[in-house]
């Protein structure tokens, strides 16, 4: 039934271009005759050309995981209250760019700043296609701004890293070695009620994963503090274990296809990808070189232009 009602999204977008572009033919053949204006022509043209290049956006989503609800982690860079302050203005703006899209967000950690701001928080973002959207978000965010927290009014740049990865459903097959796991209970910190800081309620999956194909070691580390509930957040650290599986073997696959397809544009994740210069008025990225003025609107979520161009340039790449 997901397949079909896919498939059935696809028919209906193109009928509506197909049909769009047929009223635009009508308004240009009517004004000819001047039964229709020249601004009723352009309103018809702005239309139609907005239902194309959303069709073709969609069909940069191509990779299996871009249809999946995704999984977003930021962590505040060096620079304490600072970068800490400007991790916790990017889950804002993540935020509000999901509810402006009507995708749903559960926070599964949030571990606050010092003074203020965010060292890290786990977002699951559920939404039709929110991994193939968010994933060009991938890497460093850098923030110049004067500072609210420097007493001489500096200039300052913070830093800090956005991981995005697809949360798998049971459709998708990962294995796991239960032996590899072990698990650490505390006590989940913050507001809330007696229960909170009595109750060992807090979870920490610790998984010791090695690279099939490298042999590298390395620990995973998942912390779940979104329920009162113990068993509750073991089983959804564990789904969030799956989803850091599945994107390392995905990974994997990309990197393999990029070494056979070596003459195109290679994407470097984890690199840094997007200024915000506040006092200059405005936001860059580095890899499109898209940039806009309106500093405020990208903080209020308002980024659908930047991953417009992201996934235009690189989005239908990989699957090509």
């Amino acid at each position: 039934m997901k397949k079909v009602k896919g498939l059935q999204s696809w028919i209906e977008g193109y009928r509506k271009v197909a049909s769009l572009c047929e009223e635009l033919e009508l308004a240009y053949e009517y004004s000819k005759e001047e039964l229709v204006t020249e601004a009723e022509v352009d309103a018809a043209y702005a239309t139609a050309l907005k239902a194309v290049e959303d069709l073709e956006l969609r069909n940069m989503l191509r990779e299996e995981a871009d249809q999946m609800d995704c999984v977003l982690k930021i962590n505040s860079g060096a620079g304490g209250t600072e970068s800490q302050d400007w991790a916790q203005m990017l889950m804002r703006m993540y935020m509000r760019w999901a509810e402006a899209h009507g995708y749903k967000v559960r926070v599964s950690n949030l571990q606050e700043g010092d003074e203020a701001g965010i060292k890290t928080v786990t977002m699951e973002i559920e939404g039709d296609s929110a991994y193939g959207y968010l994933k060009g978000e991938n890497g460093v965010h850098r923030l110049v701004r004067v500072s609210p927290y420097n007493a001489q009014g500096k200039r300052m740049t913070s830093f800090a890293s956005v991981f995005v990865t697809p949360l798998v459903d049971d459709t998708i097959e990962v294995q796991i070695n239960p032996a590899l796991i072990s698990w650490d209970l505390f006590r989940s910190g913050g507001a809330g009620g007696q229960n909170v800081n009595k109750v060992e309620s807090g979870v920490r999956l610790r998984y010791q994963y090695t690279d099939p194909y490298t042999g590298e070691h390395e620990e995973i580390l998942i912390e779940n503090t979104e329920t009162r509930d113990q068993p509750k957040n073991k089983e959804n650290a564990l789904r969030l274990l799956r989803s850091i599986l599945y994107d390392k073997e995905m990974q994997h696959r990309l990197a393999e296809k990029a070494k056979i397809e070596a003459g195109k544009k290679k994407i470097e994740w984890g690199s840094q990808i997007r200024s915000y210069v506040f006092d200059d008025r405005r936001v860059k990225d580095h890899r499109t070189n898209y940039q806009t003025s309106d500093v405020g609107g990208v903080m209020d979520g308002k980024i659908d232009a930047f991953i417009k161009a992201y996934l235009m340039e690189f989005g239908g790449k990989s699957g090509e």
